[in-house]
């Protein structure tokens, strides 16, 4: 399949020479041998033209340059009927390395046999988990890279269907360091999710005159004078079109030239001219090339078992003469996918009809082919029909094939004969969508079930369909009042589904951070009325919308709430998150760890305000866990082209990575989460990274720049920018106002949030603004407000904060000439720097203990500061005696790629076996202890 016609390399006409050019592609061709190169720099590169420009011909040239010169080369072509069956597209290029997957650990194996059993009348439990299902594909191709080179090729990939797409997005990004190389075809303006950003792309236009005139001379008959004219202008440079009217003008069966008109639409006059072969075939011929254009190539396994009615070998020469399909296997292929266009919309309605009759036929042990099939021969609404799609679509469900679900839902409403049926289904369609990322697919569903039906219930559940993937944009504004005036318009007939609008509501008003969404969504709870159904949702809502004054009437219920939701993972996640937001952090880890435990959570899409799950241990001073939740709220928010997710995610990892010492590594993350957002839009995450810039500019010193970004993340009044995510940034501004000369100002804004958190604060939140005022305060007052910010023995579940103002006290003693003093704190906060690997903490503290007379004990965290973030992650996670898959899998890697990362590291760590690193990375904390000896600085 793809864009060749025959023999005929349809970027030059007849095939070049072995490495001669194409015509009017040499850089494209010298672009793809680089790309095709050992040691490559972009691994993967996207190839985009109208029909016929010469995509194919360039894949299928390099294909076969990368074959000869010793890779392994696995294709794929997409189809676009076969576009809706879940990775059906992913099957067919994985095919051939059946048993490679069976090498593969068992949970891989296990979601790639699950996304493989398409089609098949088997009830499963679950879907594949698609970053697992991302993992195997990347780690399989790791696994043949390692025998041999690997060259992926994807042709007409518009018409992948998008779990396939998904699947090969995921790998194709993590491919960096692997002798893989991915190159995709695809017709220009065709939306491309995984491979639509920081792809390199070349797009095919149309060939210049000269080309286009080389390209005629290269015809078996080059056209001259007024014909040659007239092909050059109707071609308009399109290669494909150059050849074909080219011969079509030399045939004997249109010796009469080209039409007098004007030019007509180039799809439509290409497939006239494929057409115009079928005339004089055989009528068995033709009965044959129409059964051939009306199947999918997943059916081609079956036709090649059972035959394809009447289709004997005696019919297939006269196509084959005609051009129109190679024989290249049990089954013809058409030689380019115009043809089978051409073939099957040349077909009567009624012929074309028979023809997926017969095939539904020949699929009786295929139910989801043969349903769509049966689906293609329907002329007028079916009942019968109609549920085989619906029972297609749960089996695609089952299988994390949520777009395949979602076709077969809307055909099998467009079959629906009553309204009502045609209205549930299109509201089924537009839930399976919201698991895409696809928000304008779901609106269109939404708008289409919308005009079925004036049903009350139902009108509400698609409201909320919309509402959930609405939240998860950028566009909050637009998107709260949308949630709210549905809310509002449904608070007296349909309160429970009035109630969940505003629980997704309130996740926009968190986002967000705008205050005037606070008074509609305290409006419209007001209104609805007391349920003992809604007692849950209702803390939600009043949680997430503002925590402080909600705090102690939620922080009570939170037991009974995380009870009722034992079995129900999603809920108790939710119960985690509330919990995290109230400043309960201790209790949001242990909710957080048994959802993990219980169900391995792994939901297709980041739900509500799933960044705090990565927050919640970064609090907790997990902070490897909070990365290895950061990485995969990135991945499958790049899957779904959910850019707030994404940029959460990047936020609390610059957060990390500031706090470790890479400060250079931290301020890409927060930039990146900032490129992804409007900050005005989305104050969440405008805040969250402005801290993460502060702490990166204090790392490197610079504390007027680090007072200047977390200032920023206080109004010019004082005021917090967001009513949650500010309030953390007081202790850290104050530091750097000491440290830059705004001493004044901070001292303002910490004591107008000190204010405003009078009424329900946390015990968290009221160290932090105690060590703030420590900082500002003159050296002689300092110490009472430290003391306080240390008092409370709950905040030990915050261990880098409370390590932080252990510090800040022991410099104050230390400076005040209380030595034996400060030595404790001194010890216990280092102590927890190692362990964090807060390696800037690490000096200071180092620092300040030499200058206490501690005689300080370099230990093993410090060995990882040569490394790269990366390559500490891998580490560590080694050190507890994870294998490279299962490094993998946590990380988003591929196996080869760990093995490297420890390859590199084991030299700079001076170890030379995977045993070792436990005791580097684990081992004691540091010795500490007193040095008998006066110094000046001592005292």
């Amino acid at each position: 399949m793809g864009e060749h016609t025959g023999g005929v390399g349809t970027a030059a006409g007849p095939e070049p020479e072995a490495g001669g050019p194409f015509v009017g592609r040499e850089a494209e061709w010298a672009r793809l041998l680089r790309a095709v190169e050992p040691e490559s720099a972009d691994p993967v590169v996207v190839l985009l033209g109208d029909a016929g420009t010469g995509k194919s011909a360039l894949l299928d040239r390099a294909a076969r340059r990368a074959g000869a010169d010793g890779a392994r080369v696995l294709r794929a072509a997409g189809s676009e009927s076969e576009s809706g069956l879940a990775f059906s597209s992913l099957h067919q290029l994985l095919r051939p390395l059946h048993e490679e997957v069976d090498e593969l650990p068992d949970g891989q194996r296990a979601a790639l046999r699950e996304a493989f059993g398409a089609g098949r009348a088997v009830a499963r439990e679950g879907a594949p988990d698609p970053l697992l299902l991302g993992i195997a594909v990347l780690g399989l191709l790791s696994a043949v890279g390692e025998r041999q080179p690997v060259l992926v090729a994807l042709d007409d990939a518009q018409w992948f269907d998008r779990a396939s797409l998904d699947a090969l997005a995921f790998a194709a990004r993590r491919l960096a360091g692997e002798p893989v190389t991915v190159l995709v075809a695809a017709r220009e303006g065709h939306r491309l999710p995984g491979f639509d950003r920081h792809v390199p792309t070349l797009t095919l236009g149309p060939l210049d005159g000269a080309a286009a005139g080389r390209l005629l001379d290269l015809q078996p008959a080059a056209p001259t004078g007024r014909t040659r004219a007239r092909i050059t202008e109707q071609a308009a440079g399109n290669p494909l079109a150059l050849v074909e009217l080219a011969r079509a003008a030399a045939s004997r069966d249109t010796a009469a030239g080209l039409p007098d008109a004007g030019p007509l639409p180039l799809t439509g006059h290409l497939e006239r001219v494929f057409a115009a072969r079928l005339d004089g075939l055989p009528a068995a011929t033709g009965r044959a090339l129409l059964l051939l254009a009306a199947m999918d190539s997943a059916d081609s396994d079956v036709a090649a078992a059972a035959g394809l009615p009447g289709a004997g070998d005696a019919v297939w020469p006269p196509a084959e003469e005609a051009g129109l399909v190679r024989r290249t296997g049990p089954v013809p292929r058409f030689g380019h996918p115009l043809v089978r266009s051409a073939v099957y919309h040349a077909a009567p309605p009624e012929a074309r009809r028979e023809a997926h009759l017969a095939l539904a036929g020949l699929l009786r042990d295929e139910p989801d082919r043969r349903a769509w099939h049966l689906a293609a021969a329907c002329t007028r609404p079916d009942a019968a029909v109609s549920a085989e799609l619906e029972r297609t679509a749960d089996r695609a469900r089952r299988r994390g094939g949520h777009a395949a679900a979602a076709e077969a839902l809307q055909r099998a409403a467009e079959l629906a004969p009553r309204r009502e049926d045609g209205a549930r289904l299109l509201v089924g369609a537009a839930s399976a969508a919201v698991f895409t990322g696809d928000l304008a697919r779901v609106e269109e569903l939404a708008a289409a079930a919308r005009a079925r039906t004036d049903d009350a219930s139902l009108l509400a559940s698609v409201a909320v369909q919309a509402g959930r993937l609405a939240v998860l944009t950028g566009r909050h504004t637009a998107v709260f009042s949308r949630l709210a005036d549905a809310a509002g318009g449904l608070t007296a007939s349909r309160p429970a589904a009035a109630l969940d609008l505003l629980a997704e509501a309130a996740v926009v008003r968190f986002y967000s951070g705008e205050d005037a969404q606070h008074d509609r969504v305290h409006d419209l709870l007001g209104r609805l009325p007391e349920g003992a159904s809604d007692a849950f949702l209702r803390a939600w809502v009043r949680t997430v919308s503002d925590p402080f004054a909600a705090r102690d009437e939620v922080l009570p219920l939170l037991p009974r709430l995380a009870a009722e939701a034992r079995d129900r993972p999603e809920r108790l996640t939710a119960v985690g998150i509330m919990a995290w937001l109230l400043d309960e952090t201790p209790r949001a880890v242990r909710v957080f760890d048994e959802a993990f435990d219980r169900w391995q959570v792994r939901g297709t899409l980041p739900e509500g305000l799933g960044g705090a799950v990565a927050w919640a241990y970064v609090d907790r001073g997990r902070w490897d866990q909070a990365r290895e939740a950061c990485a995969r709220t990135t991945a499958v928010g790049r899957l779904a082209v959910l850019d707030h997710a994404v940029a959460c995610a990047a936020a609390v990892d610059a957060v990390v990575l500031a706090h470790r010492g890479d400060a250079v590594a931290a301020r890409a993350r927060a930039e990146e989460a900032l490129a992804l957002v409007d900050p005005l839009e989305s104050r969440s995450i405008g805040v969250y990274a402005r801290r993460a810039l502060g702490a990166a500019a204090a790392v490197e010193g610079a504390y007027g720049t680090a007072y200047d970004h977390l200032r920023a993340v206080f109004t010019a009044d004082g005021g917090p920018v967001h009513y949650h995510a500010s309030h953390p940034a007081l202790a850290d501004l104050a530091a750097a106002a000491v440290r830059s000369g705004h001493r004044e100002e901070a001292a303002a804004i910490v004591e107008r949030c000190a204010h405003l958190l009078a009424k329900g604060t946390s015990p968290r939140l009221r160290a932090l603004v105690d060590r703030a005022r420590g900082l500002l305060a003159d050296p002689g007052d300092a110490e009472p407000h430290l003391r306080a910010a240390l008092a409370d023995p709950v905040l030990e579940h915050w261990p880098f904060e409370r390590a932080q103002a252990l510090l800040d006290l022991a410099e104050r003693l230390r400076r005040r000439r209380r030595i034996a003093e400060a030595r404790a704190p001194l010890a216990e906060a280092l102590e927890v720097f190692r362990r964090l690997g807060a390696r800037p903490w690490i000096e200071r503290a180092r620092a300040e203990a030499r200058a206490a007379g501690l005689d300080v004990v370099d230990s093993a965290p410090d060995a990882l500061a040569e490394l790269s973030p990366q390559q500490q992650q891998i580490v560590r996670l080694a050190s507890r005696g994870l294998t490279n898959r299962e490094i993998g899998e946590k990380l988003f890697l591929s196996p080869r790629t760990v093995g490297s990362h420890l390859y590199r590291s084991f030299p700079k760590l001076g170890v030379t076996a995977r045993s070792q690193l436990r005791d580097l990375v684990g081992g004691a904390p540091a010795a500490v202890g007193h040095r008998d000896r006066r110094s000046p600085a001592t005292g």
